[in-house]
C-alpha cells in the first residue's frame, strides 16, 4: 500500500505485498494481479465510495487499485484503495483486505500511514487513507546511485540512521499491539517531502493472532528482505522485522546489497540452509561509509540465528541512537 501524491510517479509493483508459496519455494502470485491489470477502472471515476468522490487512478497492484479521491466532509484529497469483489474469489484475499484496514486503524503512530474510513458497496471493498506527498525509500536509494559524484551516491549516514530510528519506533509500537509487519523493505517506507518523516506502508500481510490464515503454509514477504524463519515458514515475532529493517539500513548506507545474482528459489534455500552467507562481503569491506561499529550493529540485526539477533526493535533502536550520539555529532 503505497500512497503518493499526484506529483510522484508510482510503480504498481510497490503498492502491494509479494507472496511466495511453500514447500517448493516457487513464486505463487495470485491471479489477482493479471486480472486487475486488465480491468477498466474508468467506471469508478466520478463515483462516490462512502464519504469520498473518486477523481482519478493513482496506481494498481495484485491486491487492488489506488485512486485519488475527494473527501467531501473535510474538503481534502485522500487516497482510496479498492478491491473489486469480482476478483476477491479467494476468501483469504477479502479477509486480508479487511484486516489490513482494521490493523492500521488500530495503530495511531506518526510513522504509520493512517486509515480514515473503510467500507464496501455492491462492487468493491475500499479503504480511505491519507494522501501523502512523498516518494518511497526504494526510489530514493536508486536515484542516489545516479549521482555523478561517488560520495553522493548514498544517503548521508546521519539521515539513514535517523530514518531507521523512526522506522524502528513505528515497528516497536506495532509489535506492542501484537502486530508483526513481515514485509519491511524500502518500497514500503514512504518519505514525506515536507517533514522528511518516514511512514511505514503495507500491513497487508501482517500477522496477528486473528490472521492465522495469512501464514499457514506460505512464505510471506519479499525474498531479499525476508528473514530466515520466514523462508522456513516458521512462526515469526518481532525479530523478523528486526532482520528486514537491518537489511534496509544496510542498503541505505551502502546504496546496494552485496548479494549473489541468483534465482528466487536459490535465494530462499540459502536463507533456509546458510542464512549467514547471504552477503558476499562484510559491510565495512563493501562500503567505505560503514565503520566497524556500524558493521557490528548491521551484523547483529541481520544475524541468521534468532538468538544472535536483536531481541526487539527497541534494542536495535537503542544501539543506533547510541551510535548517532557517539559518532555523528559533527555531522
Amino acid at each position: 500500500m503505497v500512497i503518493l501524491s499526484h506529483t510522484v510517479l508510482l510503480s504498481a509493483r510497490l503498492l502491494f505485498s509479494f507472496f511466495v508459496s511453500a514447500p517448493n519455494s516457487t513464486i505463487a502470485l495470485s491471479n489477482l494481479m493479471s486480472n486487475i491489470k486488465n480491468i477498466d477502472f474508468t467506471q469508478y471515476i466520478g463515483k462516490d465510495l462512502g464519504g469520498v468522490t473518486v477523481l482519478r487512478e493513482l496506481g494498481r497492484g495484485n491486491m487492488g487499485i489506488v485512486f485519488v479521491a475527494f473527501q467531501r466532509s473535510l474538503k481534502r484529497q485522500v487516497a482510496v484503495k479498492a478491491l473489486p469483489k469480482a476478483l476477491a474469489h479467494n476468501t483469504r484475499a477479502s479477509e486480508q483486505f479487511r484486516d489490513e484496514a482494521e490493523i492500521i486503524a488500530g495503530l495511531s503512530h506518526p510513522n504509520v500511514i493512517p486509515i480514515f474510513e473503510m467500507g464496501e458497496n455492491e462492487d468493491v471493498y475500499f479503504q480511505v487513507m491519507q494522501l501523502v506527498n512523498g516518494s518511497d525509500l526504494r526510489t530514493i536509494i536508486k536515484n542516489r546511485l545516479k549521482y555523478p559524484v561517488p560520495s553522493k551516491r548514498v544517503l548521508p549516514i546521519l539521515e539513514s540512521v535517523g530514518i531507521m530510528i523512526q522506522v524502528l519506533d513505528g515497528l516497536a509500537f506495532a509489535h506492542d499491539e501484537g502486530i508483526i509487519h513481515q514485509d519491511v523493505k524500502p518500497a514500503n517506507i514512504l518519505m514525506e517531502v515536507k517533514t522528511k518523516r518516514p511512514l511505514i506502508l503495507d500491513f497487508g500481510i501482517a500477522r496477528t493472532a486473528q490472521m492465522e490464515y495469512s501464514s499457514g503454509g506460505m512464505i510471506v514477504g519479499t525474498p531479499s528482505y525476508l528473514s530466515p524463519e520466514q523462508a522456513r515458514t516458521e512462526q515469526t515475532d518481532a525479530r523478523t522485522d528486526v532482520y528486514s529493517a537491518g537489511v534496509v539500513l544496510y542498503e541505505m548506507l551502502a546504496g546496494s546489497l552485496p548479494m549473489r545474482k541468483e534465482k528466487v528459489r536459490d535465494l530462499l534455500l540459502r536463507k533456509i540452509n546458510q542464512p549467514d552467507s547471504l552477503f558476499i562481503q562484510s559491510p565495512s569491506t563493501f562500503s567505505p561509509h560503514i565503520d566497524s561499529d556500524m558493521e557490528k550493529i548491521l551484523l547483529k540485526a541481520t544475524a541468521g540465528s534468532l538468538d544472535a539477533r536483536y531481541s526487539d526493535c527497541r534494542a536495535f533502536q537503542q544501539d543506533l541512537v547510541r551510535y548517532r550520539d557517539t559518532h555523528l555529532r559533527s555531522f
